[in-house]
């Protein structure tokens, strides 16, 4: 065995000291450094999360602030907040259908005043619903923001909270059922069919597990339903069947109601493509909006056109009189963008009031003429 310097073994417990102590060191200095970068990050993620937390806070507020701001001083939970959550400007699309739908059954003789009027009354309840319904649903999935550039929405712009609107649906649904039950008494079953579907229907255009306007299904949704339905339905409850008028009839109604949601589509694509809102018109684009919107135009005016030819119903004419606006309408969705569709959109819903007056008014002429 080696020995020292001085003849005596080395001291092996003085030597073992000296060779690993650098070594325990340095381990202990990594572990401080890992440790130390360790906190430094959890500390950035608290403050990235925190900052996020106070980006949706603030992007909230904003919202509120600038819906606020829109509605004119409307105070949170009023009755002009109501009023707004409603949506008068909309109802155009609950009376025109009822309106020809009615005119069907006087010019085939069989109209009845009561059931037209109950029907009047559940189609302007059930569009009331559906409107609570999108407040709450396209509020919860970022629809409505503070970057909306259509009207101002009740919930989005904190006037109503979300539980509220929801017990204004249910009320309102309610004070539907008094009417559906009219109407299932005088139609039959149905007649409860069509009032269930079309319930249903309006809370899944923007609600459950499917909403229809997210997948592109809501230009289906308002011809189908404002068109198709409410028309025949309507001309059912007084005659107590469907003619082949009542179908013609609804093609042209359901055509510029659809026409109305395509606007809205138009000008809300670039929201709705942040929300995940796949309507017509950001699948395929702006100027397939501006097409499908002359198509439903063309195809409105050519019902009339037909029933004139073909059945003699030459007083259905009088639709052409709405022609000239539905012009300007078409150049004004091909040539304008974002908010300044605003003034379109209300101008095809009064379109589909005039048009829907006249169409009513050259179906009931035939009766006598």
């Amino acid at each position: 065995m080696p020995r020292g310097i001085h003849g005596h073994e080395p001291d092996q417990r003085e030597q073992k000291p000296r060779t690993r102590a650098p070594r325990a060191r340095g381990a202990r200095r990594g572990r401080r450094a890992a440790l130390a970068r360790s906190r430094h990050r959890g500390r950035a993620r608290r403050a990235r999360r925190r900052r996020a937390g106070e980006g949706i806070v603030s992007a909230a507020a904003a919202s509120q602030a600038a819906g606020a701001a829109a509605a004119g001083g409307v105070r949170p939970g009023s009755f002009r907040a109501w009023l707004l959550a409603c949506r008068p400007a909309t109802l155009t699309a609950a009376l025109a259908p009822v309106m020809v739908g009615t005119a069907v059954a006087y010019a085939l003789g069989g109209m009845r005043i009561g059931p037209a009027l109950s029907a009047l009354a559940g189609a302007m309840l059930i569009q009331i619903a559906t409107n609570f319904a999108n407040d709450v649903f396209d509020h919860e999935k970022g629809a409505d923001t503070h970057e909306r550039l259509g009207p101002t929405r009740a919930v989005q712009a904190g006037l109503l909270t979300p539980r509220q609107v929801r017990v204004g649906l249910l009320v309102t649904i309610a004070l539907a059922l008094p009417f559906g039950v009219h109407l299932a008494l005088v139609g039959g079953w149905p007649i409860v069919a069509i009032g269930v579907a079309s319930i249903l229907s309006g809370i899944a255009y923007t609600g459950g597990p499917y909403p229809l306007g997210y997948h592109g299904l809501g230009d289906v949704f308002v011809f189908v339903f404002f068109g198709l339905v409410a028309v025949c339905g309507t001309a059912f409850v007084q005659l107590g069947s469907v003619p082949p008028l009542a179908w013609a009839a609804a093609v042209p109604v359901g055509a510029i109601a659809t026409a109305v949601l395509v606007v809205n589509n138009v000008r809300d694509r670039d929201t709705d493509v942040v929300a995940g809102k796949r309507t017509l018109a950001v699948r395929f684009g702006r100027r397939a909006g501006v097409l499908e919107y002359a198509m439903l135009l063309a195809v409105a005016y050519a019902v009339p056109v037909a029933l004139a030819v073909g059945e003699g119903r030459r007083w259905t004419l009088l639709v052409f009189a709405t022609f000239p606006r539905a012009v300007r309408l078409l150049r004004v969705l091909a040539t304008t963008d974002g908010r300044p569709l605003n003034d379109c959109l209300a101008g095809t819903a009064k379109l589909l009031l005039a048009y829907a007056l006249l169409f009513s008014l050259g179906l009931a002429a035939q009766l006598h003429g």
